[in-house]
């Protein structure tokens, strides 16, 4: 069979622990036997950030601005435990935040809806797609440990050496701090993407912070939201009978868990990072969600939007079996190949995605799948596959 050839390359991003091990599958079972794969390949697993001083991260970033469509695997945002087990330079940042704050942009999440996994919120009909903002916040946060008494300010230094301050605390025995940041352009950015993606789809859009609380950080995301939708999109989202509106962000949890669903949640990114957790389980699984930043300049990654699967690799490496779900993975992957597909006018790699995309639920509509679901599924008498045998499975409906 002639393989479906790439005439650009994707910019490939490899992971960490039993993501990285389902990676490696997913490409010789479902993409190399019918695809001519081209990509810039940058090998993102902890030992290799530390070896390069994270510069691999940066470099894929980049290369991405290149390219234009990326794809990553899960990886390791280390602590101090990771630090000792992986015997670590220095704790390095979330690669996420590092490639987001180099992309900016919107992180677009959506559940992967299946017949026979029903979501765990009754009402929920129709799939919640959240919008997550992608820059900054707690992920391009200063930290520091205070000793002990003394006294913190926020210190604003203009370019003429004029200053203001802000006193944060004054500390009478030691205690913690953390300063964070955030760009108008960036939030800009991110109200843009938000208001264009809920065109494209036809869906409402909500926007929720906590502007009651944090009157100029919160209230300034609110602003700028209103201000552009005011100014560029009232019309256009009356036309096409949408609705944006803007709440907080506790009062957004409990409409989201009255609603039928249907809509964008636009969130902060700690946020957003938090509810797409939420509601991916809720509807059935961490593994069965897209994610996807979209850039204003036009660059897209795609990735999976749980971790690395730590508690499987180690058994893995005792030579146990697992079952671990592979759909975010393979969704990462038939993602970024459509986009890829679409931008160079390769009809036939667009419908090679969907296909892939098809073949994976169909199998798990059929009845296989791995554990995480056969828990959950409504599927009478479920085949439960490790996780080889899952991806044999879609690669032979395939």
């Amino acid at each position: 069979m002639e393989k479906i050839k790439m005439t650009t390359p994707l910019v490939e991003m490899d992971g960490d622990e039993m993501t990285r091990i389902l990676w490696k599958m997913i490409k010789e079972n479902l993409l190399n036997p019918y695809i001519d794969l081209k990509t810039e390949y940058y090998d993102l697993g902890l030992e290799h950030r530390n070896e390069t001083d994270d510069q691999v991260t940066i470099d894929s970033a980049n290369a991405t601005k290149k390219y234009k469509v990326a794809v990553k695997c899960a990886t390791i945002t280390p602590n101090a435990a990771r630090m000792e087990e992986y015997d670590l330079k220095e704790m390095w940042k979330s690669p996420n935040g590092t490639i987001r704050a180099i992309l900016d942009g919107t992180v677009f999440r959506a559940p992967i809806v299946v017949k026979g996994i029903e979501p765990c919120v009754k009402n929920w009909k129709k799939p919640i797609t959240i919008a997550r903002h992608a820059y900054g916040d707690v992920y391009k946060g200063t930290e520091m440990k205070i000793p002990k008494a003394g006294k913190v300010e926020l210190v604003y230094t203009a370019e003429d050496g004029t200053q203001e301050k802000e006193l944060v605390h004054v500390f009478d025995s030691p205690g913690i701090v953390q300063g964070m940041h955030n760009i108008s352009k960036s939030i800009e950015s991110f109200a843009r993407s938000c208001f264009n993606y809920a065109l494209d789809t036809k869906q409402d859009l909500w926007f929720a912070t906590k502007d009651t609380i944090s009157k100029k950080y919160d209230h300034t995301f609110k602003d700028i939201f209103q201000e552009i939708y005011d100014a560029e999109y009232d019309e256009k989202f009356k036309q096409a009978g949408i609705e944006y509106f803007y709440t907080l962000i506790d009062d957004a949890v409990a409409r989201v868990m009255k609603s039928e669903g249907g809509y964008i949640w636009a969130c902060k990114n700690y946020d957003g990072d938090v509810m797409s957790d939420m509601v991916s389980s809720a509807f059935g699984s961490l593994a069965m969600m897209t994610s996807v930043l979209v850039s204003p300049e036009g660059y897209y990654e795609y990735e999976a939007a749980h971790g690395t699967v730590q508690r499987h690799y180690y058994k893995h490496l005792k030579g146990e079996e697992t079952s671990t779900n592979s759909v975010a993975t393979i969704f990462a992957w038939s993602g970024a190949l459509r986009k890829r597909g679409e931008l160079d006018g390769n009809k036939e790699l667009m419908e090679f995605a969907d296909r892939l995309e098809k073949a994976t639920i169909d199998t798990i509509e059929s009845g296989s799948m791995t554990k995480d679901l056969a828990l959950i599924t409504t599927i009478e008498n479920p085949t439960v596959l490790n996780s080889k045998e899952f991806i044999k499975a879609i690669a032979k409906r395939l």
